[in-house]
This record gives C-alpha cells, sequence and structure tokens, in this order.
C-alpha cells in the first residue's frame, strides 16, 4: 500500500474514530481542549509510524492507547499526578495501573454515554450558537478548522478563534463532562438538537455563495442526528430531528437543475427523490410518535414533510392537513417564519388571497424586515393573482436580499418573467 493510500486510510479512521477517542479521553482527564489535543497527538503518532507499520487490525484501540499513554507522561511531566490521581480514579486506580493501563476498547454503553456527554457539553448554553457549532463539527464531526470555514464561508482564522474560545469558555465557567438530569435536560437537550438543525439547513439552503446547497453539512448533520438517537433512545424529538433531516435530505437530488439552479418544491421530479431516505425518516418519524405525549416542534416539521413524501405527485398533497399541522406548531412556537410557512400552506390549500391575507400581516414584523423569503412568498402570491407588476417588484427585492449567488438568479428570472406578462 502507498504512503498516499494509508493516509487516505488514516483520514477515514478519524473520520470514524475521533468523536468516540475524544469523548472517552474527556471522561478521564475531565477537560475537552486537553482531550482534543491528545487526540491529535494520538493521530499525528499515526500518521508517522502506520505508513511503515500498516494499520493495525484495531485502528480505534491503538489511538486510544496512545492517548493514554500521552495523557500519563503529560501528568507526570507536569507533577500534575497526585492532584489528578483523585479525578482519575474512576479510570486507574493506582499508579500503577496507570503505567500498565488496559488500553482495551471501553464497553459500547461506556462509548456510548462518553459520546452523550460530549454531545452536550460541545452545545452547552455557556457557548455562542456559532461556538456551539463549529465545537461540534470539530468533536463530533470530526472535520478540520479548514473544512468548517468553507463549509460556512467564513475565514479560517475565525473558526479557529471560535474553537479555541468555546474550549476555555468551558474550562472557565468548569462545566462538567456529564448528561444533564431532571429539568436542565429538556432546555440542553433542545440546544443540541438546535446546533444539529441549524448545520443541516446551513446544508439544505445555504444562506450565501455560489452554490444553493452544500449536501456534505446536510451529510455531517445527519451522522450526529443519527448518533444521538442511538444514544437518546427514548426521547421522541430527537426522532423526530433525524425524520425531518432524513426526508428533508431525501430530496437533495431533485433540489437542483442542471446548471445548479434552484427547483421549487412543487416543480421537483419526485422520481428522484431517495426512497430509501424517506423510508427511513418514516421510520423515525413513528418511533417519535409511538414514544407518546404531545407533539414537538421537530415531530411536527416531519409530519409536515412526511405529507409531501408519502404522495407521488404534487397535485396529491394534502395541503388542508400540512395547514393544520402549522397551526399547531404555530401554537407551540409562535414565530413569524413559522406563520410565513403556514401561509403558504393557506395559500396552497385555500387559494393565493388566503395567503397574501395572512402574508400581508408580516410586512410589519421588524425580524422578517431583511429576510428575502417574506418578499419571495408575496410575489408567488401576487403573481398567482395576475398583479404581475407587484410581483415583479417584489422578487426584486427578494434577490437584493439574499446573499446566496443561485437565489438570486432564481429571483431575478422570477422578476423578468413578471415583465414579460
Amino acid at each position: 500500500m502507498s504512503s498516499a493510500d494509508t493516509h487516505r486510510l488514516i483520514d477515514a479512521v478519524w473520520r470514524i474514530e475521533s468523536a468516540r477517542l475524544i469523548a472517552g479521553l474527556a471522561r478521564i482527564v475531565r477537560d475537552v481542549g486537553l482531550a482534543e489535543e491528545l487526540a491529535q497527538d494520538a493521530l499525528v503518532a499515526a500518521l508517522e509510524r502506520w505508513p511503515a507499520s500498516g494499520i493495525p487490525d484495531n485502528p480505534g484501540a491503538w489511538l486510544m492507547a496512545t492517548a493514554k499513554h500521552r495523557a500519563i507522561d503529560l501528568f507526570r511531566r507536569n507533577k500534575l499526578l497526585e492532584r489528578k490521581h483523585e479525578e482519575l480514579g474512576r479510570e486507574l486506580k493506582t499508579r500503577q495501573d496507570m503505567a500498565m493501563a488496559n488500553f482495551d476498547i471501553p464497553e459500547d454503553h461506556e462509548i456510548g454515554d462518553d459520546l452523550l456527554r460530549l454531545v452536550f457539553v460541545s452545545c452547552h448554553p455557556v457557548l455562542s450558537t456559532e461556538a456551539r457549532v463549529a465545537l461540534t463539527l470539530r468533536l463530533l464531526g470530526g472535520l478540520t478548522t479548514q473544512e468548517i470555514a468553507r463549509a460556512f464561508l467564513v475565514p479560517e482564522p475565525t473558526v479557529a478563534q471560535r474553537i479555541v474560545r468555546a474550549k476555555r469558555a468551558l474550562t472557565e465557567a468548569r462545566v462538567p463532562f456529564e448528561v444533564p438530569h431532571g429539568p436542565d435536560l429538556t432546555a440542553r437537550l433542545s440546544s443540541v438538537l438546535e446546533v444539529i438543525y441549524l448545520i443541516f439547513n446551513e446544508g439544505y439552503s445555504a444562506t450565501a455563495g455560489e452554490d444553493w446547497m452544500r449536501p456534505a453539512l446536510c451529510e455531517d448533520a445527519l451522522r450526529l442526528g443519527r448518533i444521538l438517537a442511538e444514544l437518546a433512545p427514548q426521547e421522541p424529538e430527537v426522532h423526530g430531528l433525524v425524520a425531518l433531516m432524513e426526508i428533508q435530505a431525501s430530496r437533495l437530488h431533485a433540489r437542483v437543475g442542471p446548471r445548479g439552479e434552484p427547483v421549487l418544491l412543487l416543480d421537483q421530479d419526485r422520481s428522484r427523490w431517495d426512497q430509501l431516505l424517506i423510508r427511513r425518516g418514516l421510520a423515525a418519524l413513528e418511533r417519535a410518535e409511538k414514544l407518546g405525549g404531545a407533539l414537538g416542534p421537530y415531530t411536527l416539521q416531519a409530519a409536515i414533510a412526511a405529507c409531501h413524501a408519502r404522495t407521488h405527485t404534487a397535485a396529491e398533497t394534502d395541503w388542508h392537513r400540512i395547514a393544520a399541522l402549522y397551526d399547531v406548531l404555530a401554537q407551540l412556537t409562535p414565530s413569524p417564519v413559522v406563520e410565513l410557512n403556514r401561509a403558504v400552506a393557506v395559500a396552497m390549500a385555500s387559494g393565493p388571497a388566503a395567503g397574501l391575507e395572512l402574508i400581508d400581516a408580516l410586512t410589519s414584523e421588524p425580524s422578517l424586515r431583511a429576510y428575502h423569503l417574506l418578499p419571495s412568498v408575496r410575489g408567488d402570491f401576487l403573481f398567482k393573482l395576475g398583479r404581475f407588476n407587484e410581483a415583479q417588484a417584489e422578487f426584486e427585492r427578494a434577490a437584493t436580499l439574499t446573499q446566496n449567488a443561485r437565489e438570486r438568479e432564481f429571483l431575478l428570472d422570477r422578476a423578468a418573467a413578471c415583465a414579460r406578462k
């Protein structure tokens, strides 16, 4: 095997093992930043040794063993062994144990517990939303700083600073490496789900740049969501979020045309929808609903997405049911964006005039003043009502508000179509 092939395999191993490695180390050293440094040291060692010695039979165990040895050396070198001894006692009961540590891979349930702790620490509310996203992609997604920066179209030093500050903030706040319990769990889980869905949405509808979508981010979010669903199988909203992402991801190939231009939902070739992802999404939705209780916001949105996924043509869509689900969602999590989506459903169910009435009530909403989808949707309703001059103005305004080049081109094309009427 060539050196290049070995390095590619090491990269693949890192993507698979890094989250479990960092999670296991964080449990031992009780510091996420130090855990990542130790994991990176182990990766460097692998890059140095594996091209000559070959990939070990259990690369995850090798990386963990190497990282643990480095941790022991670090504590000895810094004369921290005595102070750390009690804290490390759960893992390594005596100094002799530490020196002769058994580096077998932990039991599956131990790995799961560690990963779940790392999820909650990475998405801790003490961090800003941007920091939570960056740290989650770095620690749990295995992405490099460069990859995160490229995905979100921000300078690499900006992402690097976010990650450094996030790790420092966790250390300074003495955030415990544990899964929250009781009342804290609901709020903290909400933060975790928010971060995962933010990552997915940035991939599904990129806020800026030349491409309308960044599918790799969708894949990262889906991977994180699936892991979380295995770690927290009794949380209905986790399955609800996974269902929502699976169903939405099923449309990715149909959402762009041959030139990379956006293709709206009603115009998509549904034969290009990924049926495997749809089946997985519907199964996750069923799991969420079977767990009982009132449906949460992600499960409700998944139920809306399922209305589309279950039909073979756009004409078969049950828009009255979708509008009713949006009514429930608006009561549960009232927001201008939910109301905007509800207006679209109402327009499809009861006609564009009904939708326009709801949209007009949102035009004075401060939070939507710079939101390009408001004039875009309003323009669509006006177009359907034959008010082409007004529709043209709305599409042109929407084009000035979006930062995405593909979407801007699409909106200007719609404005030009109005001018030809």
